[in-house]
């Protein structure tokens, strides 16, 4: 998960270190989010990235088309809207801007 400029402010703020790797992205242990417990919730659900607050709705390369990931479990439990798309749109936005 890429991480804006504002999602690193967020959780930096609320006292977390070491949580992305040096290209901005989200660190993994294990294949895991550094911030999923053992029981599967998320530490940071209340301040947690913008990426992962649109997630599974991701943007499709290099055709900048909203997509639900595949490889997400649970997909078929969501129904994006149109404000999910604008939403998504805006963090391409921040991401392109801060390169």
């Amino acid at each position: 998960m890429e991480l804006t400029g504002r999602d690193i402010a967020r959780l930096k703020g609320a006292g977390h270190i070491d949580f992305s790797t040096d290209e901005g992205v989200l660190a993994n242990i294990d294949g895991r989010c550094i911030f999923l417990e053992a029981d599967g919730k998320c530490r940071v659900y209340d301040i947690r990235p913008d990426g992962c607050r649109s997630y599974p709705l991701v943007m499709w390369l290099p055709e900048r088309q909203p997509v639900l990931d595949r490889d997400c479990p649970h997909r078929a439990l969501f129904s994006p809207t149109a404000e999910d798309m604008i939403a998504l749109e805006d963090i391409i936005g921040q991401l392109e801007a801060e390169r």
